[in-house]
C-alpha cells in the first residue's frame, strides 16, 4: 500500500514508481468522479515567482478538496524584509496543514522543509518543477492508456522542466530524450539520476540533435528558451535555439501517433510554431487542466484525505 501522508515533494526523485501510478491512478478517478476525497485543511502558497497556473490549480484544488488556501506573497509577508527561511518555516509549520512554494532556489526550498514538519510541495524552482510533470505524465497516460515503453523527447533548455521531466519518465519506465544546444544541457548530476533510475528498463539520452531525440517519439516536449528570471537573456538566446524549435518539420520525424506538449507560458513561433500549438496534435490544454487534477490527489495523499 502506498503511503504519502505527510511526506514532501522536492523533487520527482522523492517519488517511486508506485507512488507516482497511485497519484496517477488517484488524479483519473478525481478528474472522471469516481473519487472525492474530503479534507477540510489550509494550505500556503508561498511564491516569490509569478504564476498562473500554478497558483490557480493549487487554490481550486485545495477548494475542491473541501479546505481552503492562504496566498502567502512574499511582497505582503515579513520574507519581503529579510526574515530567514528558518523562521518563517517554523512558525508557519504551525499554522497551516500543508504548504507550496514557488522560489528560485531548491536550497532555499530544501531549508524550509527541513523546519517545518508539514508537508511541503515544491511548486517551481529554478532546478525542478515535479507537479507539472504530474500532470504532464497523466495528459499521456490519458492519450495511450499507458506511459511504459513511450518514448518522450524534451526539444529545448536543459532547464528545471527537463530534469523534472528526465525523473519523471525514468520512473515511469519512459524512454525519454534531450536535445539542447552545448551550453543548456541539464545537469550531469540529473542526468546521472536518470540513468540510474532507468536502468536497463529504458533509454536516457542527452544530445545536440533535436531530430535524433524526436525521431520515432511519442511525446513532444519543449518550453520557453529562457526561464523565469533569465528575461534578459531572451534576445541573445533566440540564434541559439532556433534550430530545436518544435515545428511542422520536426514533429514529421516523430510517431505518427505523436502529440505535443508544452508547460506554458508559451512563445509562439519561438520555441514553438503556432500551427503545432494549435494542430491536431496539440495537448497543450488537457495538459494545462490535469495540472489541477495532478495536485488534487497529490495534496489529498499527501494529507491523509478521507
Amino acid at each position: 500500500m502506498v503511503m504519502l501522508e505527510g511526506r514532501d515533494l522536492l523533487s520527482m526523485a522523492d517519488l517511486n514508481t508506485a507512488e507516482v501510478s497511485a497519484i496517477l491512478e488517484l488524479a483519473a478517478d478525481m478528474k472522471a468522479g469516481r473519487a472525492r476525497p474530503r479534507c477540510e485543511k489550509t494550505l500556503g502558497l508561498l511564491f516569490q515567482k509569478a504564476s498562473t497556473r500554478t497558483r490557480v490549480s493549487f487554490s481550486v484544488g485545495i477548494f475542491q478538496l473541501g479546505g481552503q488556501v492562504l496566498d502567502l506573497n512574499a511582497s505582503v509577508t515579513q520574507v519581503s524584509r529579510g526574515e530567514p527561511v528558518i523562521d518563517t518555516a517554523r512558525v508557519l509549520d504551525r499554522y497551516l496543514d500543508i504548504v507550496a512554494i514557488r522560489t528560485f532556489d531548491q536550497k532555499e526550498l530544501e531549508t524550509f522543509a527541513h523546519y517545518a514538519q508539514i508537508p511541503v510541495i515544491n511548486a517551481l524552482t529554478d532546478w525542478e518543477h515535479p507537479c507539472q510533470v504530474l500532470a504532464d505524465l497523466q495528459t499521456v497516460q490519458e492519450e495511450f492508456g499507458t506511459l511504459e515503453g513511450l518514448t518522450l523527447a524534451y526539444v529545448g533548455d536543459g532547464n528545471n522542466m527537463a530534469h523534472s521531466l528526465m525523473l519523471g519518465a525514468a520512473l515511469v519506465g519512459m524512454n525519454v530524450r534531450v536535445a539542447s544546444p552545448a551550453d543548456y544541457r541539464p545537469h550531469p548530476d540529473i542526468v546521472a539520476r536518470a540513468a540510474a533510475i532507468a536502468g536497463d528498463r529504458t533509454e536516457v539520452l542527452v544530445t545536440l540533435d533535436p531530430v535524433q531525440a524526436v525521431q520515432g517519439a511519442h511525446v513532444v516536449y519543449t518550453d520557453v528558451w529562457a526561464s523565469m528570471g533569465q528575461e534578459d537573456l531572451a534576445e541573445s538566446r533566440v540564434p541559439i535555439f532556433q534550430p530545436y524549435q518544435v515545428n511542422e518539420a520536426l514533429m514529421g520525424k516523430a510517431d505518427g501517433s505523436a502529440i505535443v506538449l508544452h508547460c506554458l507560458p508559451a512563445h509562439r513561433e519561438e520555441e514553438i510554431t503556432a500551427a503545432v500549438m494549435e494542430g491536431p496534435q496539440s495537448r497543450v490544454w488537457d495538459q494545462a487542466e490535469n495540472r489541477l487534477h495532478a495536485q488534487k490527489a497529490l495534496m489529498a495523499l499527501l494529507l491523509g484525505a478521507a
